[in-house]
């Protein structure tokens, strides 16, 4: 159960998550057919384009520079407007430099919001709430992600692409708007250290945290676009599958929360790990579309684990390190994020396989290092 004195600030953060992942989503379902059709993009230039989107993930240090001038709660409403209007123009830069440039803006908005959006729930809630607090809203982006999906499906039958980005970006500018107007504030928690700092204590945090990006960063440049190129997937099809992904997301993300509250992070990110590296290896050997499609449904589901790494943190970490740690986390997980997609983009120039092998292997790694989560930290616990 959340606390009275807390529900201002959760119904804060599942406002701006829904909105989030509702534009979000629809620029997702329809961004490789777009530009794949109208922008002429291949798989350089896709590597590229993912590669640049990373770049304000690798920045998100700068949040704590943000946060001396603009409370953390207006920094997660500006970030959504930002987002919102990158989505609004990518269908007017049909281009492969104009796809780049309309990314960037838009990664700038849901990388800022992500790092402010966990700083705020490590403050705001305690070790049995966050588990249950970020599966929750995890939930709710996956209900988002549902309507994003089913919108752009009715839409696409009226309007080429470039309108459905509009309207869906102009959503998230809108509620961002109405969102400006709201304090969910609570003056007495501890003040956030607003200054730049790696910690040595927090070693296995950061490692973790870095080979996810890493890993991540194969299956969102590559995932979608295999099924695009290889197996001609359409944006119908695309649509539909988001559609049954995120309805398993919506029903599972609540079970998380008290899975991580029982059994301890170690546990559930060893079950991610060992699912993870047997998805890998089936996207690249796979000529089945339909396996290819439940691969990705399993990926999904298994992913949101990775918020026990969030609430492994929590565990460990002093209460006025919470926005520094989410900064230089976020900034961490998007070190290789830079790099990652371009060099992957080349790699799948030579055999589409290689990059997901790769995965596959970062994805041993995390296992091995999971391992070394300390046991006194997965005691059972009741929320």
């Amino acid at each position: 159960m959340i606390r009275e004195n807390r529900r201002d600030m959760f119904l804060f953060l599942l406002l701006l998550n829904l909105a989030v992942y509702i534009s979000f989503q629809s620029w997702s379902t329809i961004f490789n057919n777009f530009a794949v059709e109208n922008a002429g993009i291949d798989g350089f230039y896709m590597g590229l384009t993912q590669s640049v989107r990373e770049i304000p993930g690798f920045l998100s240090l700068l949040v704590i520079l943000a946060i001396v001038v603009l409370p953390e709660h207006k920094l997660a409403v500006v970030s959504l407007i930002v987002l919102g209007l990158g989505i609004a123009v990518t269908g007017y830069l049909p281009t492969p430099m104009g796809v780049i440039v309309s990314t960037l803006i838009m990664s700038f908005g849901f990388h800022f919001f992500e790092t402010v959006n966990q700083s705020l729930t490590l403050q705001y809630f305690n070790k049995l709430e966050t588990p249950l607090v970020l599966s929750r809203l995890r939930s709710v982006a996956a209900g988002g992600n549902i309507a994003a999906g089913v919108l752009v499906i009715v839409l696409l039958k009226f309007m080429e692409y470039k309108y459905i980005f509009l309207i869906t970006g102009m959503l998230a500018v809108a509620a961002g708007l109405y969102c400006l107007k709201l304090n969910p504030v609570d003056s007495s928690l501890p003040v956030q250290k607003k200054k730049l700092q790696l910690k040595w204590k927090y070693w296995l945090y950061y490692a973790l945290t870095f080979l996810s990006g890493a890993r991540r960063q194969v299956f969102t440049a590559f995932a979608v676009f295999l099924m695009v190129e290889k197996f001609g997937f359409s944006t119908k099809e695309i649509a539909i599958l988001f559609i049954v992904n995120n309805m398993v997301s919506f029903f599972f993300n609540p079970v998380i929360g008290r899975m991580i509250n029982k059994y301890g992070e170690r546990r559930l990110l060893s079950m991610e790990y060992s699912t993870l590296v047997f998805v890998f290896i089936g996207y690249a050997f796979l000529d089945s579309k339909i396996l290819v499609a439940l691969l990705y449904i399993v990926d999904n589901l298994v992913y949101s684990f990775v918020i026990s790494i969030r609430t492994f943190y929590q565990k460990i970490a002093e209460p006025e390190d919470f926005a520094n740690g989410s900064a230089m986390g976020f900034t961490i997980n998007h070190i290789a994020a830079v790099f990652i997609p371009f060099a992957g983009g080349i790699l799948w120039m030579i055999d589409k396989r290689i990059p997901f092998i790769v995965a596959a292997v970062l994805t041993l790694m995390s296992l091995g290092l999971t391992q070394l989560i300390p046991s006194h930290l997965q005691k059972h616990q009741k929320a």
